[in-house]
């Protein structure tokens, strides 16, 4: 089977397989129908091989066909419990957003406790680097629910909507997601944030000196007299801190 044709199967519908599943989404349909046999596996267990696939291999290696020879069944015993392979990965996406533990976020101010929900996002997003490849889903999972809630808990004394609230969290997730990325993206091409940084910086340095950019050169020069250390370290503290700055009122922080 060519990788296109199973592409193709991956997004068969269960009522192409003789599946029973109703539509709709995943998330708003029992994981046991009413009726049927028992299932012979859980959508905890068939994420879990997934992301066991997609950790070691990527996103592409996760098929309809490569998780269920990894659980030892065959692809139609999948369309049991999911509708297509997008399913597949909405169980797994939300599987790994549940490492969360919300360990820092229970004391201090609002954006001390945003900041430890981002370390934390954060370090899933680099234990998990395919997360990245995952389209956002329609409807929200169990965990992305829970990580809704949390920040809402450290928003209730902030002098926010109810609406402006949920556009800081939207806001705030994709500032962590995007900071993630920039470091992935770094890692896959061979470099860490010293020597980016280190690259950028001898770059830069090299444009200013035409004296062309008296701004830039201004900036430059200000780092550099705090010290090349300090301009490197701790890159993703400070952006967050001065994202929280801009999205919190300032008597909420």
């Amino acid at each position: 089977m060519t990788e296109n044709q199973e592409n193709q199967e991956d997004r068969g519908t269960t009522e192409d397989r003789g599946g029973t599943l109703p539509g709709g989404s995943i998330w708003t349909r029992p994981e046991r129908q009413s009726r049927g046999p028992a299932p012979e596996h859980s959508r905890a267990e068939i994420a879990g091989v997934g992301v066991a696939l997609a950790d070691a291999a990527g996103l592409g290696a996760v098929t309809m066909r490569s998780v269920a020879t990894a659980i030892g069944t065959g692809p139609a015993s999948l369309y049991r419990y999911v509708v297509n392979r997008a399913e597949l990965v909405e169980l797994m996406a939300d599987q790994v957003r549940g490492e969360l533990a919300y360990g820092g976020a229970g004391s201090g101010g609002s954006a001390a406790r945003l900041l430890a929900i981002a370390r934390e996002g954060r370090a899933v997003y680099l234990r998990h680097p395919w997360l990245l490849d995952v389209p956002a889903a329609p409807i929200p999972g169990p965990s992305a629910i829970a990580f809704i809630e949390q920040c809402l808990a450290v928003l209730a004394d902030v002098d926010l909507s109810g609406p402006a609230k949920l556009d800081t969290i939207g806001l705030f997730s994709g500032a962590v997601r995007l900071a993630a990325q920039t470091e992935i993206e770094q890692r896959r091409a061979g470099q860490d944030s010293a020597q980016w940084q280190g690259e950028l910086t001898a770059y830069l340095s090299r444009i200013v000196a035409a004296g062309q950019h008296p701004y830039l050169a201004a900036a430059l020069a200000e780092a550099a007299s705090q010290g090349v250390a300090r301009f490197q370290d701790d890159l993703f503290e400070r952006a967050m801190m001065r994202i929280l700055a801009g999205l919190l009122p300032e008597a909420g922080r």
